[in-house]
């Protein structure tokens, strides 16, 4: 079947399409009774560009190595060749008789061929290609595993020598791949990987170095060092391995996440089996030792397979347990045995068989789990809170429909993660958050209850679900305002844990209490790491808008604090041993930018992540607790709490001004910009000036003149923080009316009284409102093999909330929902002059598809909001992709014909299904963006606004 993962394999398909659509047209219109028209020559210029297709092919398998190749292009040269063969005699035979149907059966034998023919081809060679970039990576990977092992400078040097010119042909060859890929996502994978491998690099070598240098002065931290250094290793070679997995992709489904349980399953399927060689190889060497490389392949690889266990269906994953705890039973008794030197004994030999044989057993087993939990067919909960409310909301509304507990799974996330986030606040705010939760819980399962008797669309089963849909909003309102807590407090100030580290790291030798000090800084900063990546955390699941992008980066950066913080602490013990050692002073400089840089990604996505005007007004709120904690201290007479609470205002304030920074850099409205620029500057100015006052109390924490200056500086300060907010808020300015009171009736005739009217005669109709007939395409639910149309009928629902009248973006989307609910009838039907309506009807969704991204596009241009901007223009460019794939597939689809029901018929129906949910949710996507950034548009640019009016409340949808 085709597959379309390059630019160059869709923009050689596509023609060959076209030419094969017409000869269906052709084959459909012959069925009314017409002539087919000559086709020797159409078909002779085939012939020739098969020859040479065939004789390129042979050329090069004989030219390459590659034994996959050679064994797979063959079958496809045969295929195309065949292919021409029979339009070549369907071709004489139409020549003699035009109206002969056993030719028009040939002809489309012979286009379904050619077109599944040279698409296999490609495939072949595509593969052969990324097979070759993949034994780099590979290459790249055994050198990683070895890193353990080097001990010396000259090895060291060796071992740069080696690994420096793989990874330059990776890092070009993986750069040359991603732009040829037509899924972005892939390609943005391959750069995210890329450049972190770039990164790396330079710093697992100063590691390697720092180590080399410690175990040559038979010095004190060579664990911490070679941790260190594994540590950098294992995660080049994670990069690497992701790189891998990503290069073999050929599809992508819209709906999929890096957050997908089946997405993560095969992630970790591949790591594991990534480390099975290394694994093999060291139970095979009954003389290697204890903590060698392979050893780590195995322990990694049982790791991975709890991780397994931890996330497929419940009787796949007793199983995987059981295993993996045999095998670490056994690999503990033959890591003593060969530590005892017994390693080539029977006892040895035989449980290092046993061990082989159970590993085998245990990598089929993750195989089938990963296929179980694929074949389940259950649909993924959402990732974030608002995509669970959404999908818990649509529970509510249908209670006669069978989600296969979808709502319910939703509802229970939210709960989880309410309380979650109620165990970071303090007070009646937790108990709120908690006893909200339960009221959930509990109208959750009685609304279930009633479902499963068939009674959810009772009056009782609507009251209760008119309830809980109440109390969900609440709590997902509880959840964001908390987050937003968290966010202000957490990432409040984000280099004293480091910048303190740091100096502790520098005291010098023979300072009394050097050692604890360190410690104690140590803690502080792995406390810190600890606060902000579960911060993090949260707001990726809860606060992110619904942004998968940002939840996805979030959770990755978390992940990444947390196995970064013990490492760079190690770094800074090295240090601390060796203060004269510019290896290890560079070395620790490497992760401290590596640090800094995770923890200013984190802070970044997390303000992107919250909405700016309740950012601020939480970070007055938490002033004002500063301000009195201040008094406090003013009446107690306490100085430095005085000190402490005025630095908290300034970070504060500091966070909010970086906060409208970024609002203004992200903002090309002049009107906006200079408002908000005016706004910072003046809170800018009156920060000085509170802090100057407060040093003065601090100074003479007796002096009433001194406090009560404060005071009014401190007011000034909390006034510039409300313009600030005010300035980001953009109230629209409502005109006052018009002054009626020079209004003068003038001295003159009234317009003539119209006509009375006439007996008999019916008064003009006004016109009809605006009503959506095609509504009755989507009226009825659809069943579950009906997949098409149940994701055109998700975009209906998505769209028709929105009037199309002045809205072309709507209109457009509109018009795709029905034309791929014909689609959806049309793939199954058989009947005269379908397949030709079926092409006909893949180009038109095709056109439409082409006109919401010129649409979008026009619209991007106009927004004054970059970030709004780009997530609009991301989402568009992928919808003309996967409409012309959708066209390719339609005609693979319509040459079916005498091959229904076969492999072949069911493959391409299911790759048109993938292709059409695809298309849906990418437009669905790019209306929800659309609509956003349609609330920020140049002021030079009102008279062409889409306009986006609501044609019923939102609530009844």
């Amino acid at each position: 079947m085709p597959v379309f993962h390059t630019k160059t394999i869709e923009s050689i398909l596509e023609p060959v399409a076209q030419q094969v659509s017409r000869l269906v047209i052709l084959h459909e219109e012959a069925e009314d009774g017409n002539a087919m028209p000559d086709l020797s020559r159409p078909v002779q210029a085939v012939s020739l560009a098969v020859t040479n297709l065939v004789k390129v092919g042979k050329e090069t398998i004989n030219s390459s190595d590659d034994k996959i190749l050679k064994q797979d292009m063959p079958a496809a040269l045969i295929r195309v060749e065949e292919a021409s063969q029979l339009l070549e005699e369907a071709s004489g035979m139409l020549g003699a008789d035009p109206y002969s149907s056993s030719a028009r059966k040939k002809l489309i034998e012979g286009s379904r061929g050619i077109l599944q023919g040279t698409s296999s081809l490609l495939l072949c060679f595509d593969e052969s290609e990324v097979r070759k970039i993949i034994q780099e990576c590979k290459r790249v990977l055994d050198y990683l595993a070895i890193a353990e092992v080097i001990d010396t400078m000259e090895d060291l040097i060796q071992f740069l020598k080696d690994l420096s010119p793989c990874l330059s042909k990776v890092s070009r060859e993986v750069g040359a791949r991603e732009k040829e890929l037509t899924h972005q996502v892939h390609s943005e994978i391959l750069v995210r990987c890329l450049e972190q491998v770039k990164i790396l690099a330079p710093i697992l070598i100063c590691s390697m170095k720092v180590y080399i240098h410690i175990v040559e002065q038979k010095g004190k931290g060579a664990e911490e060092a070679a941790e260190n250094r594994n540590y950098l290793a294992s995660r080049m070679s994670d990069e690497i391995q992701e790189i891998i997995r990503v290069l073999q992709l050929t599809t992508y489904d819209e709906d999929t996440s890096e957050l997908d349980n089946l997405t993560v399953l095969k992630k970790i399927q591949n790591a594991i089996r990534n480390k099975m060689e290394s694994a093999y190889d060291w139970l095979a060497n009954p003389y290697a030792l204890r903590g060698g490389v392979g050893e780590k392949a195995l322990r990694q690889i049982v790791d991975n397979t709890y991780k397994v266990a931890d996330r497929c269906l419940p009787q796949d994953s007793n199983a995987i347990r059981k295993m993996a705890d045999d095998i670490t039973t056994m690999t503990n008794a033959l890591c003593e045995l060969r530590q005892d030197g017994k390693g080539s004994t029977p006892q040895a030999d035989g449980l290092a068989r046993e061990l082989r044989e159970k590993l085998g057993n245990l990598e089929q087993a993750v195989q089938s789990a990963v296929k179980g939990v694929d074949k389940a067919g259950l649909q993924q909960t959402a990732h974030t809170v608002q995509g669970r409310l959404e999908q818990a909301c649509r529970w509510l509304q249908n209670p006669g429909l069978d989600d296969k507990g979808l709502g319910q799974r939703a509802i229970a996330l939210i709960v989880n993660e309410g309380k979650k986030v109620a165990d970071g606040c303090a007070g009646h705010e937790k108990s709120e958050i908690l006893q909200l939760c339960d009221e959930v819980e509990a109208l959750s399962n009685q609304y279930s209850k009633l479902c499963n008797a068939g009674l959810g669309a009772s009056p009782e089963g609507q009251e209760i679900a008119r309830q809980l849909n109440q109390k969900l909003h609440e709590l997902k309102q509880r959840i964001q305002n908390a987050l937003v807590n968290r966010v202000v407090e957490d990432f409040m100030d984000v280099s004293t844990p480091l910048k303190q580290f740091t100096e502790a790291v520098n005291v010098p030798e023979g300072t009394p209490g050097r050692e604890q000090n360190f410690n104690q800084k140590s803690n502080n900063l792995q406390a810190f790491s600890n606060r902000a990546s579960k911060t993090s955390r949260m707001v990726a699941a809860g606060g992110s808008g619904g942004n998968k992008k940002i939840a996805e980066v979030l959770l990755s950066s978390a992940a990444q604090i947390d196995s970064l913080t013990p490492q760079l602490i190690s770094a800074g013990k090295i240090r601390l041993n060796y203060p004269t050692s510019k290896a290890a002073e560079e070395h620790l400089n490497n992760l401290k930018q590596q640090y800094a840089d995770t923890i200013l990604r984190m802070r970044t996505l997390c303000d992107q992540a919250t909405d700016p005007s309740d950012f601020i007004k939480t970070s007055e709120g938490q002033m004002q607790k500063y301000a009195f904690l201040c008094e406090d201290a003013i009446t107690n007479k306490q100085p430095q709490k005085m000190v402490n609470n005025t630095s908290n205002i300034a970070r504060l304030v500091n966070r909010i001004l970086l906060v409208a920074k970024q609002e203004a850099d992200n903002s090309e409205d002049p009107e906006f910009t200079a408002k908000l620029n005016a706004a910072a500057n003046r809170l800018e100015k009156a920060l000085p000036a509170m802090v100057q006052d407060a040093k003065i109390v601090a100074t003479n924490i007796g002096d009433p003149a001194a406090a009560s200056a404060w005071r009014e500086s401190n007011k000034n300060l909390l006034g510039a923080v409300r313009d600030v907010r005010g300035a980001i808020v953009q109230t629209p300015v409502i005109p006052s009316p018009p002054d009626m009171s020079a209004l003068q009736l003038k001295d003159e005739r009234a317009p003539p009284r119209p006509p009375l009217p006439r007996e008999g005669v019916p008064p003009v109709r006004p016109p009809p409102p605006e009503t959506d007939d095609e509504d009755e395409v989507f009226r009825a639910m659809p069943h579950a093999n009906q997949s098409i149309l149940t994701a055109a009928r998700g975009l209906h629902q998505e769209v028709r909330q929105w009037s199309s009248k002045d809205n072309e973006i709507i209109a457009a989307a509109k018009r795709m929902a029905i034309l791929m609910a014909r689609l959806s009838e049309l793939v199954r039907a058989d009947s005269k002059g379908s397949k030709r309506e079926l092409i006909a009807t893949a180009k038109q969704i095709a056109e439409a598809s082409e006109d919401v991204t010129r649409l979008a596009k026009e619209l991007a241009r106009q927004c004054t909001d970059r970030r709004i901007r780009t997530n609009l223009l991301q989402v568009c460019e992928r919808i003309p992709t996967i409409g012309t794939q959708l066209k390719i597939l339609s005609t693979v689809k319509a040459t079916m014909l005498g091959a229904q029901g076969s492999d072949e018929d069911r493959e391409a129906t299911e790759m048109l299904v993938g292709n059409a949910q695809n298309l849906m949710q990418s437009v669905k996507e790019t209306v929800r963006a659309a609509e956003g950034a349609s609330i920020k548009i140049r002021s030079d640019q009102t008279n062409h606004r889409l306009r986006w009016v609501r044609r019923q409340p939102w609530y009844q949808y």
